[in-house]
């Protein structure tokens, strides 16, 4: 079972409880909330088998974006991203800031940024990778929780950015200490690019926040860190 369709089958178990509890105060009959249960249950289970995570995807980020930090977080995550991979050569394809922007997009999960990753993808497929251009692309799966640092202190996102760096070494033969070591120190570097032209982050921010283009956010950068530069 994919982890959205845990996570509602969670939320069905916890509303269950909760009815079950506060069900005699409010008067309510106890064939609610086994109704409700098995039917959050039963969603669950159609969208993990026939769906394959997405309905439950959509579902729970629509209820995430009520927050505007959630939202807030998703932008700054992803325009990490989106910044890092420009100004390391990395030419940006695209970006989704939800999970409907993904599914319209076809991208799989809740989105983020897409790259023209031809040429890593072909090194891989040969078992081999150059150490710059994998240094490249560990700094940009690291850059989103960077941005996320700089401004919060801490990142809430980035699972599946660590997952990523952490498979991609892992089958090149890098050791866990090795992966550990290479994620930190591409977590710094991130770091630094971010802090070096912050201006340009910020602007890009506002930017995507607008859903502005891929085209215009390039230019955008390039006119920032020219400047900063």
């Amino acid at each position: 079972m994919s982890q959205t369709a845990l996570n509602l089958t969670a939320i069905a178990i916890f509303l269950m409880t909760m009815t079950a509890l506060l069900g005699p105060i409010f008067n309510l009959s106890p064939t609610l909330p086994a109704i409700a249960t098995f039917s959050l249950l039963g969603l669950a289970t159609l969208d993990s088998f026939s769906l394959q995570g997405k309905g439950g995807t959509l579902v729970l980020d629509w209820l995430a974006s009520f927050s505007p930090q959630h939202r807030d977080r998703i932008i700054r995550h992803e325009a990490g991203h989106f910044l890092v991979a420009h100004l390391l050569g990395i030419p940006v394809t695209g970006y989704a800031l939800s999970a409907w922007e993904a599914l319209q997009q076809k991208q799989p999960g809740q989105g983020g940024v897409s790259f023209d990753d031809t040429e890593v993808a072909s090194q891989l497929a040969q078992g081999t990778i150059s150490a710059q251009l994998l240094d490249r692309y560990c700094t940009i799966w690291m850059a989103g929780i960077a941005a996320e640092t700089l401004v919060y202190d801490c990142a809430e996102g980035g699972t599946d950015d660590r997952q990523h760096l952490h498979t991609v070494l892992s089958s090149l033969g890098f050791s866990a200490t090795s992966v550990e070591l290479k994620q930190r120190f591409c977590s710094l570097q991130a770091r630094n690019l971010l802090q070096q032209n912050w201006t340009a982050y910020e602007a890009l921010v506002t930017a995507m926040q607008k859903r502005t283009d891929v085209a215009e956010c390039r230019s955008l950068v390039n006119s920032l860190t020219t400047i900063n530069n």
